[in-house]
């Protein structure tokens, strides 16, 4: 019984604890954006994780529209069958982070010990991961992705195409001869 109590106890000093877990979204997901991100409006918001580099949206974004740099990441025109939404985009980054619980637990010994440069900062591990959150409005400012939106599907098919062309393409400039 000591045997197993012992065990566990080093199991348990040598793993790693998750503080905090950014979402896993393998493709696309459609949540309330305030549930996403606490800063995020409250309507429904289109998410993906961005693999590229930071604002290589904005620039997608700027040019595929031809915006000019102006009001780039708010209120962006576009039309699906003669009808006109808005959609706007953040760039949200979330967090993994663990702690390591033995360097965790012995640091102040180790550092009064003159040891604090063996193990530095690992009691600590992050990683960063990117997302774009989309928001769609129609012409009469209603959320377009709201379920119960008449549009819903035909907007998500949108975004969802956007989705896909931004993914794919590191030459913006091709796309104003699409």
């Amino acid at each position: 019984m000591k045997t197993l109590m012992l065990l566990s106890s080093f199991l348990v000093l040598q793993s790693c604890i998750p503080v905090s877990v950014a979402p896993r979204i393998e493709t696309d997901k459609i949540v309330k954006a305030k549930r996403f991100k606490r800063k995020l409006p409250k309507q429904y918001g289109f998410i993906f994780r961005d693999p590229k580099e930071a604002d290589e949206f904005y620039n997608y974004v700027n040019t595929k529209h031809i915006l000019n740099s102006k009001d780039v990441e708010c209120n962006v025109p576009f039309n699906i069958d003669k009808d006109t939404f808005y959609f706007s985009f953040h760039e949200v980054e979330k967090k993994d982070v663990t702690l390591n619980l033995i360097p965790f637990l012995f640091r102040d010994t180790l550092e009064e010990e003159g040891l604090d440069a063996f193990l530095g900062d690992d009691y600590e591990t992050r990683d960063n991961y990117w997302y774009i959150v989309i928001t769609v409005d129609d012409l009469d400012m209603n959320d377009a992705l709201d379920p119960n939106h008449e549009k819903n599907s035909v907007v998500t098919d949108y975004l969802r195409t956007m989705q896909k062309e931004y993914l794919d393409t590191s030459n913006y400039l091709e796309l104003q001869f699409k």
